[in-house]
């Protein structure tokens, strides 16, 4: 199995002659998970979408390495914001494209076992138009977390699904993404708190890093430190401009 690696960022991003966010440096550990949180239209997931190796409609200065030195792609599964389902596919193949397009057999044992873990078992048939926001998400899930790979990199995976399913779907993932160097792009402080070893603020002037709990992920989200700390966030969270 791959090692995951630290990855370390250092550089700035402008935009239409525009500065969006001002250099900074910042290393996601390896096999942690560093959650970015920020203003709407900061950066947070061209800074994701970098990382990726992805195109985005700015110039990039700077520069992104991995303590192995070894590239990012290739190691990486990505959950965009946008489910990027195929409609012409059911959920179980959905859930399985990343192997079908690299042309390989894909394991449907696997692929099955995930879908009843993310609730979709008896749906794995269906076609996405038949299903929901929130079960187009699991089914999104459900395919990223089907790669296995070093590196996750997750644009607000849990932002359509309820509270208790959102709850359950982050104990999952968790789970399911152990030892991994995972980046989350959220908007929910107290999801930040709940799951990460660290917890990035991002605005117009840089990075900045945000106390967590000395508690470990996943945190008991009713906690008094845990409740401590969102709020102390939420609080910082509402206070930028």
């Amino acid at each position: 199995m791959m090692q995951a690696p630290a990855i370390q960022f250092s550089g700035r991003y402008d935009i239409a002659g525009q500065r969006l966010f001002a250099p900074f440096d910042l290393t996601l550990p390896a096999g942690q998970w560093t959650c970015v949180l920020g203003r709407s239209g900061v950066g947070k997931s061209t800074l994701l979408r970098l990382i990726a190796g992805l195109d985005t409609a700015g110039e990039f200065t700077g520069q992104i390495r991995t303590s192995d030195n070894e590239p990012v792609e290739g190691r990486t599964s990505l959950m965009a914001q946008s489910d990027l389902l195929l409609p012409w596919l059911s959920v179980l193949e959905n859930t399985v494209l990343g192997a079908r397009l690299r042309g390989t057999t894909p394991d449907m044992a696997r692929a099955n076992d995930l879908l009843d873990r993310v609730g979709l078992g008896a749906w794995r048939d269906k076609k996405p138009a038949a299903l929901s926001g929130g079960m187009r998400q699991r089914t999104a899930l459900a395919r990223t977390l089907m790669e296995d790979r070093p590196i996750a990199l997750l644009d607000e995976p849990f932002s359509a699904l309820d509270a208790s399913t959102r709850a359950a779907m982050q104990e999952l993932s968790a789970q399911m993404l152990i030892g991994k160097t995972v980046l989350i792009v959220t908007h929910d402080p107290a999801e930040a708190v709940r799951l990460g070893h660290q917890i990035v603020v991002l605005t117009p002037e840089g990075a900045t890093l945000w106390d967590t709990p000395k508690t470990d992920p996943i945190r008991d989200q009713y906690a008094p430190e845990t409740t401590a700390y969102q709020a102390a966030l939420l609080a910082h969270l509402r206070g930028l401009k």
